[in-house]
């Protein structure tokens, strides 16, 4: 069962990513071939926003475009912060959903960044990868994630989920 803990482990992780950037960074490509760092850094904020939204029980629109900020960290923070406030709250959102989003993008955005995910906290991507092969489905798909991938021998549980969700995972 996914805690809130995990989540919140999983946004830190991520927090720290961000925080770390260049601003050379910020234009470099990611694993998701259509967006640079900059664009996933916005992706990222802009999911954490629609996750309060839909942890409060209100419906959300994935195909509008986020917000571009030159500086996401602190967008991010608060809107993490207020979805672990609803989390910790009751709200019936699975927390398994949003691990699996944290762990996918995880992984985009340390692969961009030339970082692993070996130090990573293995249980929040372990916890996303249980949600996701229990409900996305090739049908399920659409244009979000490709055909799942094979993960290679020794993948970390970042790379698995990165693996199912499409991307090509190499491990170095």
């Amino acid at each position: 069962m996914t805690t809130s803990s995990q989540i919140a482990t999983g946004a830190t992780q991520i927090t720290e990513l961000m925080a770390g950037m260049t601003d050379a960074e910020r234009a470099s490509a990611t694993p998701c071939t259509e967006w640079t760092v900059a664009d996933l850094t916005d992706h990222l904020v802009h999911t954490a926003a629609n996750l309060v939204t839909m942890a409060r029980g209100g419906s959300i629109d994935w195909s509008a475009a986020p917000e571009p900020s030159s500086d996401p960290v602190p967008l991010w923070t608060a809107r993490t912060r207020e979805l672990l406030t609803e989390l910790d709250a009751g709200s019936p959102l699975p927390a398994g959903m949003v691990a699996a989003e944290l762990s996918v993008h995880a992984w985009d955005l340390a692969t961009a960044l030339g970082r692993g995910t070996d130090d990573f906290d293995q249980t929040v991507a372990e916890e996303g990868m249980v949600f996701m092969s229990a409900n996305m489905t090739d049908e399920r798909r659409g244009g979000a994630f490709d055909p799942e991938q094979p993960a290679p021998d020794g993948a970390n549980a970042y790379e698995r989920i990165a693996a199912f969700a499409g991307r090509t995972v190499r491990r170095s």
